[in-house]
């Protein structure tokens, strides 16, 4: 749904979940800009993008794709993947790093709503529904293996460099398939399966610690 929709039928959970997914969307690209950085490419931080200022990050396009159609993008922020030190592990790890960083910001916003059961109350049960559903529909939809989703650069990271050149190639025409396959639906259940994953490993991660 998109937010047009949701301002309709919920003012409240709109105000609610407009910051929300701004600064969910903003954390995803910065952790990318401090991955590339961690692996020796300074390209972010020199175009000034290791910022939480929002207006270095919004994407005209990807804004107004939140709002029709309930996905969306901040602008990507720029990475020299050539510049990385040990190209395939820092393309792994700077792909992963923003659905990663959704997870952890889910996985944390969950056990908060743990520890408001338990009776301390530190932030509403409603907000840390939104913050936990939001970070993990980002990171279930970045996973997906798509240009220009993360998750396409993560299985570059384990291709050949002949079948990497072929996946490049396809970029070009990646966004196009992507809004395709947005606007008619077609990914909903890949992004219902990521996000079932992704529940599962949080699950995990509370069983490891319980």
């Amino acid at each position: 749904m998109g937010l047009i929709s949701l301002l309709r039928s919920d003012p409240v959970g709109f105000i609610i979940l407009i910051p929300v997914l701004l600064y969910s969307v903003i954390f995803h690209e910065v952790a990318h800009g401090l991955a590339a950085y961690f692996f020796g490419d300074d390209t972010a931080k020199r175009y000034g993008r290791l910022t939480l200022n929002p207006v270095s990050h919004i994407d005209p396009v990807g804004t107004l794709m939140l709002f029709f159609v309930g996905f969306g993008w901040a602008k990507p922020v720029p990475v020299d993947y050539y510049r990385l030190k040990n190209f395939r592990f820092g393309l792994f790890c700077v792909a992963l790093s923003g659905c990663a960083t959704n997870i952890f910001i889910a996985t944390i916003a969950l056990i908060l709503l743990r520890l408001g059961n338990s009776g301390a109350h530190l932030v509403p049960s409603d907000i840390l529904m939104t913050i936990a559903g939001v970070n993990i529909v980002l990171g279930a939809f970045n996973l997906i293996p798509i240009p220009p989703l993360d998750g396409s650069k993560i299985l570059q990271s384990f291709l050949p460099e002949s079948a990497q050149r072929s996946f490049r190639s396809l970029e070009r025409y990646g966004f196009f398939i992507l809004i395709i396959l947005l606007l008619t639906g077609a990914l909903n259940p890949v992004i219902n399966f990521m996000q079932h994953l992704i529940y599962g490993l949080i699950n995990v991660i509370f069983n490891f610690f319980a």
